[in-house]
């Protein structure tokens, strides 16, 4: 523990406070510790075009803003953009150290805690990093490669099926997984599904409520193939924005849902589509919820791949009668 944990620990609160928007801008919390020990500012960024959370911080501290340590959570920016730089609004108001947790990846922004020290702050980087890097996971993997994360979510059974011998939608997982799904798509930008899984199973592929009833953010619906679709699948209705990405290259798919502001991906199906993007390397995270069923026939979890893959596990846990796995695929040997 360092001493200043806590105070990170508000500023990651504050940073995903429910009305702190997601889009193509980071979230970020700061805190502002007056030179006596006590809070004496605190802000967010609220989305594109309103006053960086280090701005909005220091506008409620005031003058105890001199001599004072700025907790943020993310490396004060040094561009100029909408807004002017945290780092010269952190100068003129006379901070004395200031402690963030993830540095800026981007070219454009980052460098900030360089320009801090040469104004004579201290700067101490670092802090609750790992906290820090999960609420922008999505953005930070676009920054540093170009396209969103991705997470394949995978549901079979025992034998590795993901429908029986009629090769239709088929139940698989428990109530308890479905609750969970729902909560994962609440968490991405986009789910994706491929041409074949959208006219099989026809999916809705919206975000529900416990209660059955539409959450009040959701993800766009993305649908990859270059065959055309009927327009009365319901994942093209109004609950929800949908897209028909025309490509068999998840490249090509990626690339779209970039520009669209996708930060972060949640691959549904189906075994195919696992397949190409598991072999493209473009799978980040692999979610896998296996079911005690044995079905015997059908479709298998993933097609055909050029070779195998080693998948990091990082949690292994029961979700009702089902278990997930979840974890990494490996980097290939160089």
């Amino acid at each position: 523990m360092t001493d200043w944990d806590a105070a990170m620990a508000r500023a990651l609160e504050l940073a995903v406070a429910p009305d702190a928007p997601r889009g193509l801008n980071p979230r970020v919390g700061c805190v502002i510790i007056g030179a006596s020990g006590d809070k004496v500012g605190e802000g967010y960024h609220r989305g594109a075009g309103t006053p960086h959370a280090e701005v909005q911080a220091l506008n409620e501290a005031g003058v105890a803003a001199r001599g004072a340590t700025a907790v943020v959570t993310l490396e004060p920016c040094r561009h100029v953009g909408r807004t002017g730089p945290c780092v010269q609004a952190l100068m003129s108001a006379g901070v004395s150290r200031v402690v963030f947790a993830q540095a800026d990846p981007t070219a454009q922004a980052g460098g900030g805690a360089g320009e801090l020290r040469a104004g004579g702050v201290e700067v101490i980087g670092g802090v609750l990093e790992e906290r820090a890097l999960l609420v922008n996971r999505g953005w930070t993997h676009v920054q540093r490669t170009g396209r969103p994360l991705v997470t394949l979510k995978i549901a079979a059974t025992l034998d590795g099926r993901v429908a029986d011998a009629s090769g239709g939608p088929t139940p698989i997982t428990g109530p308890e997984s479905a609750i969970f799904v729902h909560a994962l798509r609440g968490e991405v930008d986009a789910v994706l599904v491929g041409s074949g899984t959208a006219v099989i199973d026809n999916p809705r592929l919206t975000v529900r409520e416990i209660d059955g009833r539409l959450a009040a953010r959701q993800p766009l619906r993305a649908v990859m193939g270059v065959r055309d679709l009927p327009s009365s699948l319901r994942l093209f209705d109004d609950d929800a924005p949908s897209v028909h990405l025309r490509t068999r290259a998840p490249s090509e798919a990626l690339g779209e849902l970039a520009e669209r502001g996708v930060q972060h991906m949640l691959l549904e199906g189906g075994p195919s589509l696992a397949a190409v993007f598991l072999d493209a390397g473009f799978v980040d995270e692999v979610v896998w919820l296996l079911a005690p069923r044995l079905f015997g026939a059908g479709p298998v979890a993933i097609g055909p791949m050029s070779g195998p893959i080693m998948v990091d596990v990082r949690e292994f846990c029961r979700i009702g009668d089902d278990v997930l796995v979840r974890g990494a695929p490996r980097a290939p040997a160089s």
